[in-house]
């Protein structure tokens, strides 16, 4: 019993090292006491523009009711926030995880659902990253970090024995 500690101590340590086909920042990747890897990352907050047109002086028609003087509008810019920037947590796969197959794997599974347009490098690059950001936006994971979830429905990983058992 006392060998284990020492090489999970020492699993914990070295996991967070990725493998060279990574070319993006993996963020701050936290690896639990279970083996299990969680990605703290930030949302980027959401923006809207909205240009409106207001009258600023209105129309003038005289007793026959003919427009003499048009109406005079201003344009109005601003932008509002749809969704405030936010630290985020989620389960992803661990950075030792990325093998060159998996990332090609990942890479032709964001290629095959029009995600992705670049070359099956087997490199996680910026590219890929924007790609998995781009496919994880739709279920609220605004990030470039793998969620373990997305690796999931990407059928690039295998389901737990929770989701066999109940089907899903």
């Amino acid at each position: 019993m006392k060998y284990i500690i020492p090489f999970l101590v020492l699993g914990a340590c070295t996991s967070d090292v990725a493998p060279a086909n990574v070319l993006i920042d993996m963020g701050q990747i936290e690896t639990q006491a279970n083996g299990r890897c969680i990605a703290k990352d930030t949302s980027p907050a959401v923006i809207e523009t909205v240009t409106i047109q207001e009258i600023e002086l209105p129309e003038l028609r005289d007793a026959n009711g003919t427009v003499t003087r048009p109406a005079t509008l201003r344009t109005i810019t601003r932008q509002q926030i749809i969704r405030e920037r936010a630290e985020i947590r989620f389960e992803t796969l661990c950075p030792q995880n990325y093998s060159a197959e998996l990332v090609a794997t990942l890479q032709r599974a964001l290629k095959a659902r029009g995600f992705y347009a670049g070359q099956i490098s087997g490199t996680l690059d910026l590219q890929t990253g924007a790609a998995i950001q781009s496919f994880q936006r739709i279920s609220g994971v605004d990030s470039p970090l793998l969620a373990l979830e997305t690796a999931r429905q990407l059928g690039i990983v295998a389901l737990s024995k929770d989701r066999l058992v109940a089907g899903q």
